[in-house]
Order: structure tokens, then sequence, then C-alpha cells
């Protein structure tokens, strides 16, 4: 498929989102609207048991009630997002915390980022092997240092400084992924499974407050000390009042050498875009580098947007209104 058709099929999920050359607008700006992606690649019906399609449903709904409720109580976008990817970092269907992919050297590298849209303040952390819940790090980043990143042991370090919960780095582990690990390591190659598996989620508050969080384990058997898009901050993650918020899933690199997540709110900021138009854009020069991946956007206006151009993107939003959940292209 193209990225276009992957688009018009992602965005309308449930009519709730705009294609690309038509966007529907909405009546009254949301109250506070919560979206989240559980990571891009090649998920088709055809590889997904109705069990495993079960499963990841219900993880998506668990995380978008986590923030739904932070949200309904009158809290901000920023706890609500946190709120919402601590259940899939602790979730070992996906590639965030406990059940995250492993590196070459048979461990578990983590990084995280997350952004406020109101100063655009920010926190990050890479390679982070001891840190239960690396999002909750890259938020003690952004509210407890002068710094945006920290990595490696550092960041570590000062996690445990900050009083978060840390683990040994055997917590991460699960026999699914030392299986996928040790089958990289024999056939020296990848699928898109093993490249893709990041979390996010993206929000606006009761204020029109924006915000936005990524968090991964990164990619099978990476060299160790790799850093992916994830904890880049305009890369993976970008939030700025009046604009938009997005976070990204995908082929990292490529990500990276397009600057998605900045791209896309500088096009709406500076082009006058929708954000279809500018996500559509930006995954375009990635495809054209030879990556794919998705990303999921929410405007100042409250729309929303779920763009990518993989096979399927586990993904979700929550509003006043209800949670609808979806997982393939064609949904």
């Amino acid at each position: 498929m193209t990225l276009r058709h992957l688009m018009t099929a992602a965005a309308v999920l449930l009519g709730a989102c705009a294609t690309p050359t038509a966007p529907e607008a909405e009546p009254n700006m949301p109250e506070w609207r919560l979206v989240i992606h559980g990571g891009a690649g090649v998920i088709t019906r055809d590889g997904m048991s109705p069990e495993m399609e079960a499963a990841y449903t219900a993880a998506l709904e668990t995380a978008l009630e986590a923030g739904a409720d932070v949200l309904r109580s009158g809290g901000s976008a920023l706890d609500a997002v946190e709120a919402a990817v601590i259940p899939m970092e602790d979730d070992p269907l996906f590639n965030a915390g406990y059940g995250a992919v492993m590196t070459a050297s048979q461990e578990h590298e983590l990084d995280a980022s997350i952004m406020d849209g109101r100063e655009r303040n920010a926190g990050a952390v890479a390679g982070v092997k001891r840190v239960r819940n690396p999002v909750k790090a890259a938020r003690a980043v952004m509210e407890r240092s002068e710094h945006v990143m920290f990595s490696g042991d550092g960041a570590d370090t000062f996690a445990e400084t900050q009083g978060l919960d840390m683990v040994d780095n055997s917590y991460f582990y699960t026999e699914r992924r030392q299986n996928a690990l040790e089958r990289v390591l024999k056939d020296r190659q990848r699928t898109a499974e093993d490249r893709h598996g990041t979390v996010g989620a993206v929000a606006i508050d009761k204020d029109g407050n924006l915000a936005a969080a990524t968090t991964t384990g990164g990619v099978t058997a990476k060299a160790a000390g790799r850093v992916g898009d994830s904890p880049l901050i305009g890369a993976a993650t970008y939030a700025e009042n009046d604009v938009c918020a997005v976070s990204a899933t995908g082929h990292g690199e490529y990500f990276i050498r397009v600057g998605v997540a900045k791209t896309i709110c500088d096009r709406v900021k500076l082009a006058g875009e929708t954000i279809e138009q500018a996500s559509e854009t930006a995954l375009g020069e990635v495809a054209e580098l030879g990556g794919d991946g998705g990303v999921i956007v929410i405007g100042a206006d409250g729309t929303f947007a779920f763009v990518f151009n993989s096979e399927g993107m586990y993904r979700g939003v929550v509003d006043p209104s209800g949670a609808r959940t979806a997982i393939y292209g064609d949904d």
C-alpha cells in the first residue's frame, strides 16, 4: 500500500479522524482527548490469532483508561500522557519496559522522552538499564534537573537519586524477546517486527494544553549504546501549545534524519498545513529514504490523526464520547 492509502484507512478510525484530502472539522473542540500508539509494523489479520488480537485490544484499552482518568478529573495533558504509557511499559506485549527487546550483548537498553507543550519543556533518557519505567525518568529529567537528556549509567544514577523504582536488568527479560534475539543473531537479518515496537501518547487537556511522550526498548539485536529516535525531542516526540503534539514509532534512524515530530509541527505552524497533510509529508520523506512507521498527532483544536506507512499500528483514542481502538491498516 502507498502512504496515502494507509493514511486514508487509518484516518477514518470509527469516523473519528479526517482523510488527508477532505479534513472533517469537528463542530466544537473536545473537552479533552488522548491518543496512543503501541508500535507500527507488519501487523496483519493473517498473522494475528484471535487471542492475541484480544490481548492487544485489552492492553490498549487499559492504557487509554489510565490517561483518560487523569483528564476526566481535570488533570493535565502532561500527567495524562505519562499515565497512559506506564501500563504499556509494564506490559510484555509491547517493546517498552518489561518485555523490551534485547541488544546483541543480551541486555536491555531503554529510551524515553516527554514534552510539555506549555513552555516546550522536555526531558529524556537513553540507554537506561535499571529504571522500571523510563518515562518517569524522562519526566524527572525535565522537572528536577537543568538538562533535557541523560544517557547510560548517568541516567540510571540520576533516576535512582530521584527515588524512582529501580530494578535489575533481568526484570525486563521475556522468553519471547530472547527467542527473537537468537533468531536475528543466527539469520543476520531483522524482520519489521524486530525494528519496531515503540509506544507513545499525545493529549490535549481541558485548558488546551498539549503534551507528548514516547518510550521504547529499541531494536532487536541492536549494538550496545545505539540510540534511536524515541528519546530525541523533535524526532519522535514534540509538543507545542497552539500547534500540535506528536509521538512517532518506526525505523528510528530514518525518523532522526527527517526530524519527523518537529517537521510535522513546523509544517502546521509555518505552512498552515493540517496535521494530516503535515504528517503525510513527513512520513513520505521517511519512505523516500527507505524507512517506515507511523505517528499519532493532536492539533491545537483537538483534532487528531493516525498516519502510518506500515501494514498496521496498534492505536487508540479516548475523549468524553468514549474510547476506540484499532490495529490493522484497513480498520
